[in-house]
């Protein structure tokens, strides 16, 4: 038994504290970096093959070889877990972090000791540290924030490919954190003045009974969206629709929400400090959201309740991925 989480890391498996890449690597230089992101529920990963379809996906793209099938990234996967079960609390969720970046930039690798070829980590820690303090947004919800960071559109660096070059989404959080107030949650629209995505967060408006999600040309397609969209909404019967949603539709429609890997899904009570609907939490929401509970077997909104931020905010002064408080 260790008593230092592992990390799977070109190979073999390493304290938490020895996972390195070098200064030199393409990821360093140029954010050229593939990944994702998984959780589980009562420990089993929940569409992580759909996860690594993805990561595939964007290598082919963007032309790294990881040099392994996806078989064996999920084999690996897998094996992190197992090395670090013994140190989750048995309450707490596994949320792999799986970066493949393209390696060592050519004009570096004479450096003796360097790693050769694309670099490979796969990281196991506790989901609680993303979403511990979020319980309170499934009774208030967010203020969804339109900043002036617009999303960079498909045909200049597409989102559907997962990548590190995010400097865009840390602006708009700075940004939406300037705002006064609690719960301010970025939102980005495109060039064209459309509603795009959140900053790692689909969004969606629900309008007399139906699902409408912006288009897929100039977003993430989260592997979270798609289960909503094909998935929960079908076992419930409600219609599904995508297209070009402008602030307009969202200030008129009945409810709105967010879906995201860690919280699977958050609703959206305002939009630039106006009510959405009546401004509260809406009944399609959670009617959804108790369907994915259903099918997992966790009541997602309480788990999440039960970590408070405890000690996962000690000792926390850089910025998060989900922390948006005034100052």
């Amino acid at each position: 038994m260790h008593d230092r989480r592992k990390i799977w890391m070109n190979g073999s498996l390493v304290d938490e504290t020895e996972a390195k890449i070098s200064v030199y690597d393409s990821a360093l230089m140029f954010g050229d970096m593939v990944f994702e992101m998984t959780r589980s529920f009562k420990k089993e990963q929940f569409k992580l093959r759909e996860h690594l379809e993805r990561l595939y996906t964007g290598l082919k793209i963007l032309r790294v070889d990881p040099e392994m099938t996806i078989e064996q990234m999920e084999k690996y996967c897998f094996e992190t877990i197992e090395a670090n079960e013994p140190l989750f609390a048995e309450d707490d969720e596994h949320r792999l972090m799986i970066d493949v970046t393209r390696g060592t930039l050519g004009i570096y690798q004479g450096v003796e000791g360097l790693h050769k070829g694309p670099n490979i980590v796969i990281a196991d820690f506790p989901l609680r540290w993303t979403v511990a303090g979020m319980g309170h947004l499934f009774d208030s919800g967010i203020n969804a924030t339109i900043v002036s960071q617009r999303a960079i559109p498909s045909n200049l660096l597409d989102p559907k490919i997962k990548n590190r070059s995010r400097i865009h989404y840390l602006m708009a959080n700075i940004e939406a954190s300037a705002v006064s107030g609690d719960d301010n949650w970025a939102l980005m629209l495109d060039p064209d003045g459309f509603i795009a995505e959140g900053t790692g967060d689909n969004f969606f408006i629900i309008k007399d009974g139906i699902i409408i999600s912006p288009e897929g040309r100039n977003i993430l397609r989260g592997v979270s969206r798609d289960y909503v969209m094909r998935d929960l909404a079908t076992e419930l019967g409600m219609p599904v629709v995508e297209k070009n949603i402008e602030p307009y539709d969202v200030h008129v429609a009945d409810e709105a929400f967010m879906t995201g890997t860690p919280f699977c899904m958050l609703p959206v009570t305002s939009l630039n400090g106006l009510p959405i609907g009546d401004g509260q939490v809406g009944r399609a929401f959670k009617s959804i959201l108790d369907q994915w509970s259903k099918n997992v077997g966790v009541d997602i909104e309480q788990q999440i309740k039960n970590w408070n931020k405890g000690d996962s905010s000690k000792g926390i002064s850089g910025p998060t991925p989900y922390s948006f408080k005034s100052k």
